[in-house]
């Protein structure tokens, strides 16, 4: 099976334009949205327009709901994950073996310091051969 895209970068697969919900902003704001943008995990910036982490939709039903949280409380910056990001100019096998190794979805795209888009599932079953899509899926969800 190979794992060469050769010649094409993250910048060719992601979604431009994503947005960032600020990390001062409550999880009730974030999920609206998640709603009004259709998306399901937004990046979440800081005051300097930086990167800060993550957070999905997932985040805020089990971190935030199911523990009986309070949406209009609880910022985004509490529950932002990691900062994992790829470079707008990276390869599609950097981003590809980046998301399994850490077993994410979704990988913020990162130009000159600033979120220019996002890479998701759904944009690799839109341009990557069915083996390499079927070698992706099993390592994101086959590893236990």
């Amino acid at each position: 099976m190979t794992r060469t895209e050769t010649g094409r970068t993250v910048r060719d697969l992601m979604h431009p334009d994503a947005r960032c919900v600020g990390e001062h902003d409550s999880l009730r704001t974030a999920a609206r949205m998640m709603r009004d943008l259709d998306v399901g995990a937004l990046p979440v910036c800081g005051d300097d327009d930086r990167l800060k982490g993550i957070i999905t939709d997932r985040d805020i039903v089990i971190k935030c709901c199911a523990e009986g949280g309070n949406l209009d409380e609880t910022t985004t910056s509490e529950l932002a994950q990691g900062l994992i990001w790829i470079d707008a100019g990276g390869s599609v096998d950097e981003a590809l073996n980046m998301m399994e190794r850490h077993q994410i979805k979704r990988l913020p795209v990162i130009e000159n310091h600033r979120i220019v888009g996002m890479i998701s599932e759904a944009d690799l079953a839109k341009n990557l051969p069915d083996d390499r899509l079927a070698e992706f899926v099993h390592q994101v969800y086959g590893r236990g």
